[in-house]
Parts: structure tokens; C-alpha cells; sequence
């Protein structure tokens, strides 16, 4: 078969690799029907990821259907339309029991596209089948479905429920990118009297706007007093969500929360932020980190197949299987090609 395969840092080829097969008895192999890039596969191939390692097949999300099982596999079977989930659970260590999937000890957690081949490829074996992939509803598009693999759950998880967005609140998410486009959609389901986005890209705030941000503002604009004053009180944000990943970013939100309020960092960092704990210590805010559990995306599921989620405007870019390589070329430089999540298909 073909796959994405990493080289070390900067280097990537799209090429013939061995075929998966079944390895455990809890494993499946999916043949791959709709693939996607995160902002994750990037940060590997800037080698960021140093556990990543030489012909490490890429990706960690995805739509298939079924082709095998091992014999310990109950809940999918050969022909069944599947979600490959970004996070893989054992189903039995003591964070899986309280459906903390994404520090699983079992030997799971983020382990596609990681420590394990992942997802980029015609065909993908997937570790803990029962636990890790779902069946997906009648109706259900591959492409809709696909953005449920990872940014839909992890901004509903890691920023939304993190930051417990309620009724009323304002809410200011920083990076208007297909995560933050995702927390803003997600966020809206709790209420909230307000939604600021804040991104450097004026085609992103629109996405923003589209999404149903109530205020936009540039990086230039967005001032801790211009943003401060779109809260009633002019206090700031109830909750301050991260989704980019870079120290201006997660410093912005601390500065622009109101005292008693939570900052939900969902961005992937690779550079140390200040944390100003001079000034934090004193106003009551709440700082949550966080790796996706994906613990929410049955639900979510539900919610997609009953209308009531709408992802529609997030893929702007599709592909053959085989445009790999265009692809990442498109998504690594994302201004340029005004480009918000990519979506490749078998053709």
C-alpha cells in the first residue's frame, strides 16, 4: 500500500510501505476512505516530536470501513463504517476507567501517527478496536464525520467543558483556526451572552463571524482594553480559550480574563510562555491544560447525525488520497491558500 511516511525533520515521502495486519487479538485494520492533516503532523515534521521515529507512517485521524479483526474484537466487524478515533484506550488502566483515555497506561492514548503507524495511508491497524473506534450513524458523511476524529472533541473537551463555558458568559477564544473555529461551535451550545474571536488572519475572523462569533478582532486590535471592553462590566472574559499554541497567544488570554474567571489552553506548544503568577496569584484564575480524552465523541455523534451540530465551512480543501504530498504542501502554508482543515479521499 501507500502511505505518508516521516524522515526526520523537514522530510516526508508519500510511497510504498508493507501492508498493516492483525497484531493482537484487540486489534482491527481499517482501510482508509477520508484522511486528514492536523496542526500536530506539522509540529512532528518540524521534528518537535523527538518519540516520533525514522518511516513513522503519519496521522491519527480518519474514516474507513472495517477489512479484519482479531479475535478479541466485539463491536465492529468486517464492512462496518468506522471513525478512527486520534486517541486509542486499553479500556482497563485506571485513567481509562474514568474515561481519561488520553493518558491511558495500557498502551494507548495519542499513539496513531506517534508511536504507532497512523492513519495517513490506504490502510491503517487500529490497537483496542472496541474502544477506539465507532460506528458511524446512517447518513453521516466520511467528510462530516472526519472532523470528529480529533478538533471537534478535543476544543469541546479541552476548551469548552475545561473552561465550563456556561449560560451568560463571555467568552474569548484566541486563534480563529479550525480548533478555535470548532470551540466557537462547540461553545454555543452552552449559551454564552458572547463570543470573541481573535486571530491575525482577517479570512479566519470571517470563518469566525460564519461560525457565529459575535466580535472579531485582529491581533493589532485586540488590545487587553479593547478586549476587556467587550464584556458587560468591561472586566473581561469569563473564559479565555488558547488555540493556537504560541506564547503571545496563551499570555493574551491571562491578561484579558476577569478575576475568577478560567483560561483553557488547548493549543500545542513547542516554545516555553511566561506565566506571570506576580499578577495571576491575586485575581482567582484557573489555568487548564489539557490532551483530547475523546470521551465526548459518541455524543457528538449523536449530535451530528441529528442535525444539531453543524460543521459545514470547516473543510475548505479536498484531495485524492494520492495528493498527499499537495496537500501538506496547502495546509503547512495555510495563509497563503486561505486553507482551514483539508480532507483527503479514496478516489
Amino acid at each position: 500500500m501507500k502511505a505518508l511516511t516521516y524522515h526526520g525533520p523537514g522530510r516526508r515521502t508519500w510511497g510504498e510501505v508493507p501492508d498493516p495486519a492483525v497484531l493482537d487479538p484487540e486489534d482491527a485494520v481499517v482501510r482508509v476512505d477520508a484522511v486528514t492533516i492536523c496542526g500536530t503532523d506539522l509540529h512532528i515534521l518540524k521534528g518537535d516530536v523527538p518519540e516520533v521515529t525514522d518511516g513513522r507512517i503519519l496521522g491519527h485521524e480518519a474514516v474507513g470501513t472495517v477489512t479484519g479483526t482479531g479475535a478479541g474484537v466485539r463491536t465492529v466487524a468486517p464492512g462496518d463504517r468506522v471513525l478512527v478515533s486520534c486517541i486509542s484506550a486499553c479500556g482497563r488502566c485506571a485513567y481509562c476507567r474514568t474515561g481519561t483515555y488520553g493518558q491511558c497506561t495500557g498502551g494507548g492514548g495519542w499513539i496513531l501517527g506517534h508511536l504507532v503507524d497512523g492513519t495517513q495511508a490506504e490502510y491503517v491497524r487500529t490497537p483496542f478496536a472496541d474502544n477506539s473506534l465507532h460506528r458511524l450513524p446512517a447518513g453521516v458523511t466520511d467528510e462530516t464525520a472526519l472532523l470528529l476524529a480529533d478538533i471537534l472533541p478535543t476544543s469541546y473537551e479541552v476548551g469548552v467543558r475545561n473552561g465550563r463555558v456556561g449560560p451568560g458568559d463571555t467568552v474569548v477564544i484566541v486563534g480563529a483556526g479550525p480548533i478555535g473555529l470548532a470551540a466557537i461551535t462547540t461553545a454555543r451550545l452552552y449559551s454564552p451572552a458572547r463570543i470573541v474571536a481573535v486571530d491575525l488572519a482577517v479570512g479566519r475572523l470571517e470563518a469566525a463571524e460564519r461560525a457565529g462569533a459575535d466580535d472579531t478582532l485582529t491581533v493589532e486590535d485586540a488590545t487587553d482594553e479593547a478586549v476587556r471592553a467587550l464584556s458587560p462590566d468591561g472586566l473581561g472574559a469569563d473564559v479565555a480559550i488558547e488555540a493556537v499554541g504560541v506564547p503571545a497567544s496563551f499570555e493574551l488570554c491571562t491578561r484579558v480574563v476577569r478575576p475568577g474567571g478560567r483560561v483553557a489552553n488547548v493549543g500545542v506548544h513547542g516554545r516555553p510562555a511566561t506565566l506571570h503568577l506576580e499578577d495571576l496569584w491575586i485575581r482567582n484564575v484557573t489555568i487548564t491544560t489539557g490532551l483530547v480524552d475523546t470521551h465526548s465523541t459518541p455524543m457528538l455523534l449523536d449530535m451530528l447525525a441529528a442535525g444539531r451540530l453543524d460543521v459545514s465551512g470547516l473543510v475548505t480543501h479536498r484531495f485524492g488520497l494520492d495528493e498527499m504530498q499537495d496537500a501538506y504542501d496547502v495546509f503547512a502554508d495555510a495563509g497563503r491558500h486561505d486553507a482551514l482543515k483539508v480532507a483527503l479521499f479514496r478516489t
